[in-house]
């Protein structure tokens, strides 16, 4: 037999689940990470000075990126998905002690029929969500619905080593969590994509033009940049 992925449940939704996420990702190492996608996405976003208008991260999460996104750039709104009610409670209270309600708004929602019109948002972000998706095809491509002709999509996830170093991996790389968080990553890295399946799979969604990246050992993902993609 082949080395498949094998997918996660689709919604995060009981409360350990959510505190023990939310848990992990104060700690440094998580917080780390997610400073590197942060800077990334600033980068990305910043054509010419800081970046401003809306972005959507989809699969928000208890909402540390998007809120560390709108510290950094108060021209942006950020709007974030989750079809967890448990996640998007915790994302509701982190927005409000961090005074950001009047730039942040977190709402439940799935990624497979998001209710926003063609063309809403100038960015569209996801992270750690591509492993949990069981029709990943139908949320890319409501991604790039909803994103505006001038925007950038940024995706990262994380990578599934090769059956032989899979043990490894995740002893190394999950040397950080401990109790329900160590076998949610062990399970998360079970079900991510390897460089050439993400490749397969935006190919069959129809994403010409987006970026395949990798992150270290432990993350790929892509970007997609619509100005770049209209002068293919």
């Amino acid at each position: 037999m082949g080395w498949e992925r094998k997918p996660e449940p689709e919604v995060m939704d009981n409360d350990a689940e959510a505190e023990a996420y939310a848990s992990a990702a104060a700690q440094n190492y998580l917080d780390a990470l997610d400073d590197t996608l942060v800077a990334q996405a600033l980068s990305l976003f910043s054509r010419a000075g800081a970046p401003s208008g809306r972005l959507l991260d989809l699969g928000c999460g208890p909402g540390n990126i998007a809120l560390k996104l709108a510290q950094k750039a108060p021209g942006l709104r950020v709007v974030g998905v989750d079809c967890s009610r448990a996640m998007i409670h915790q994302a509701l209270r982190a927005a409000e002690k961090q005074g950001l309600f009047d730039r942040a708004r977190f709402l439940q929602g799935d990624g497979n029929r998001l209710c926003f019109p063609d063309a809403s948002f100038d960015y569209v972000l996801s992270n750690s969500v591509l492993h949990h998706l069981a029709n990943p095809t139908r949320v890319l491509r409501e991604m790039v619905r909803v994103t505006r002709p001038t925007g950038v999509i940024l995706m990262r996830d994380l990578r599934r080593p090769s059956r032989l170093f899979y043990r490894w991996h995740v002893g190394w790389h999950g040397r950080y969590y401990s109790g329900l968080m160590k076998k949610l990553y062990r399970d998360s890295v079970r079900a991510a994509f390897t460089v050439a399946e993400l490749k397969h799979l935006l190919a069959q969604a129809g994403l010409e033009g987006a970026t395949v990246f990798t992150h270290r050992r432990t993350h790929l993902g892509f970007v997609l940049d619509f100005k770049n993609r209209r002068a293919m």
